[in-house]
């Protein structure tokens, strides 16, 4: 598969540079992994799934609303959204409310490559993941200190207090000019049992196109699926604008549309396969880079612009 974007790119005459973008400052890590296992010959994918395992599985980063140690729904149970697309059309997979698994995305790989459909959510997504090896684990296992203290608390008040609109992003462009994109996250903190956000849904949280260009979205997953604002972004890019012009584009877009009473979280980032990155988003936003040449992965800022305030 990676020839045939190989090719392509040879094709159109098009320099490809290795890098590698992800969601917030939290994602550095995952972003230096990702540049670790393009240096050691790992393709694309690869790369999204590991780099991004390390952090899900991490409890510490849980409270970044990702994997194991993020934050339960209104019945105690923490239920995770994860989903992957390669630039390949018809390659994505992606799984949806599925509890006991510290590693959702693996999972999602899995669908991606061993399902004849491209999501499966709820017990249904349990039922696979047994199928392939998985071992679903108690709900007190997925839990921490500070999620089960921030679920007392939501019990008590009924209300959330908890930061609630991270979500873990990783955008992979490997040296053959394959691209992989991946999202991960625990959901909006004590939403009512089997809700979906925006992060599983093609073009909606992900997008990724055969010419080696992808974004990823971050913030309200209630409202960012309505706009499929990864897809416009990848659409742009394709019509020539670059990744930071077409995230903005997307960004005024919406807030033109909502007004600035309606105005919501969401955050985006993109890349293209010169390895060019760009980001927008109506809040102050934090990701993390690397492209090829750079030492180390660096962190980057993206304002929002004063009307949309």
């Amino acid at each position: 598969m990676a020839a045939v974007g190989t090719l392509a790119n040879q094709r159109a005459g098009d320099r490809v540079a290795m890098a590698a973008v992800g969601t917030w400052p939290f994602s550095r890590a995952a972003v230096e992994a990702a540049r670790r296992l393009m240096a050691a010959g790992n393709g694309a994918t690869d790369c999204v799934q590991e780099a991004m395992a390390e952090l899900e599985n991490d409890k510490e980063t849980g409270c970044f609303v990702v994997g194991r140690g993020g934050f339960p729904n209104k019945a105690g149970v923490v239920q995770c959204d994860a989903a992957i697309m390669e630039g390949l059309p018809g390659r994505f997979g992606a799984v949806a409310a599925l509890p006991g698994v510290g590693t959702p995305l693996t999972v999602a790989r899995m669908v991606m490559d061993k399902n004849a459909h491209n999501m499966l959510v709820g017990e249904g997504a349990v039922t696979f993941a047994k199928e392939q090896g998985f071992s679903i684990e108690d709900n007190s296992d997925m839990m921490t200190e500070a999620s089960l203290a921030a679920y007392e608390e939501f019990l008590e008040n009924r209300k959330s207090t908890s930061k609630s609109h991270d979500t873990l992003g990783l955008i992979v462009l490997d040296r053959l000019g394959n691209i992989t994109v991946g999202v991960s996250t625990s959901g909006a903190p004590f939403k009512d049992p089997g809700r979906v956000g925006d992060s599983p849904l093609p073009g909606c949280g992900l997008y990724a196109d055969n010419r080696a260009r992808a974004a990823a979205a971050t913030g309200d997953g209630d409202k960012i699926m309505c706009f499929c604002p990864c897809f416009h972004v990848v659409q742009l890019m394709k019509q020539g604008f670059s990744p930071s012009d077409a995230c903005q584009a997307v960004i005024e877009d919406i807030c033109h549309r909502v007004g600035k009473k309606g105005i919501f979280e969401i955050g985006l980032i993109a890349l293209n396969m010169k390895g060019e990155v760009g980001a927008a988003s109506t809040v102050f936003f934090q990701y993390t880079f690397w492209a090829h040449g750079m030492e180390a992965a660096e962190q980057r800022q993206s304002n929002p612009s004063t009307h949309f305030h």
